[in-house]
């Protein structure tokens, strides 16, 4: 249940403790590329961009950066919601400032969001798993709330099947096989991957060895291999699903705010999707490719565009990825 709702305004620690959670959210390579600015006159929080984490090879239009950032947004959304607010949320407030990306102004109390705040316990529950998922097939039910997640954030998500799913596997195929004789994706995977720390704690970013999971064996889920060459002492090798499940997420336009809304739609279904005891990984290989990225796109309708490739399933939840101190990302003002 939501805390009662303070006549007062949230203290600083509160303020940080609403951070923490937005920062929870997942990002390309988990380079967590965002700042946040807190001034407590107005109550209002700024999420900014952090191009210094851009991963400028894999991402050159900075697409997959808003949808971290998004994420990170629906991540606070969720948690100033539980805490009773309403949060007034403003994306790219500032047509002059690109690295301004929203605002988020506390005003009270919640009212219809009742439903952000219920997703409140999955924040820290979610965790990208590159582990074996079952074949258990995804109840219909589940599939159409997941649909629902994401167009209450301006977005669609479909499950491909039969041939359509053919042509995703087959197109991860060719985005696999690019990357590994692609010197700047191999750069990109050498800055973001973390060899050297086999336990929690032992980095603040990045995708450390112990979140690379098993190396693929056989199977048919699109695992992308974070240790590339390198090798990794004591990792194991696994079978993955057959018949993997795949989700869509688009939308109708291909605009920065499209890729906040985006990001918001991703990170509200990967929430509902944590407390149905779902689990989940990211299958961005594709869309790092221009010419990949159009024919993800529905068949059916041949409209939208293509944001995101979840893999679902149940199976591990997968280890905590590291994040940043607060700290580093959070400025409060007066």
């Amino acid at each position: 249940m939501s805390r009662q709702l303070s006549r007062h305004a949230p203290s600083d620690e509160r303020v940080a403790a609403l951070v923490h959670d937005a920062v929870a959210a997942p990002s390309m390579h988990n380079a967590q590329p965002w700042r946040f600015r807190y001034f407590q006159g107005t109550q209002t929080f700024e999420l900014h961009a952090d191009f210094d984490r851009a991963i400028p090879h894999s991402d050159p239009d900075a697409r997959a950066l808003h949808l971290g950032c998004g994420g990170a947004l629906l991540n606070l959304r969720v948690a100033v919601v539980h805490d009773g607010w309403h949060p007034e949320t403003r994306l790219l407030p500032d047509a002059a400032d690109p690295a301004l990306l929203a605002s988020v102004r506390l005003t009270g109390p919640a009212g219809h969001e009742s439903g952000l705040g219920a997703l409140h316990p999955a924040i820290r529950q979610r965790h990208s798993s590159r582990c074996p998922f079952e074949e258990t097939r995804i109840p219909e039910s589940l599939r159409e709330a997941l649909g629902v997640a994401a167009r209450d954030e301006g977005a669609t998500l479909s499950f491909p099947t039969s041939w359509h799913l053919q042509d995703v596997l087959e197109l991860v195929q060719e985005a696999e096989a690019r990357i590994i004789t692609d010197p700047g994706s191999q750069q990109d995977l050498a800055r973001w991957t973390r060899i050297d720390a086999p336990s929690v704690n032992t980095a603040d970013d990045g995708v450390p060895q112990y979140a690379f999971g098993p190396r693929k064996r056989g199977g048919r889920a699109p695992m992308r291999d974070f240790a590339g060459p390198r090798q990794v002492a004591g990792r194991d090798a696994a079978d993955f699903e057959q018949n993997p499940q795949l989700a869509l997420l688009s939308t109708v336009h291909d605009r920065p705010a499209d890729w906040l809304r985006a990001g918001q739609a991703m990170e509200r279904v990967l929430l509902l999707a944590t407390l149905k005891g779902l689990s989940s990984s990211f299958v961005t290989q594709p869309l790092e490719w221009t010419d990949l990225r159009w024919p993800l796109r529905d068949p059916v309708t041949g409209t939208g565009y293509q944001q995101l490739v979840l893999r679902l399933g149940y199976g591990p939840k997968g280890p905590r990825t590291p994040r940043r101190p607060v700290t580093d990302v959070l400025d409060i003002q007066p």
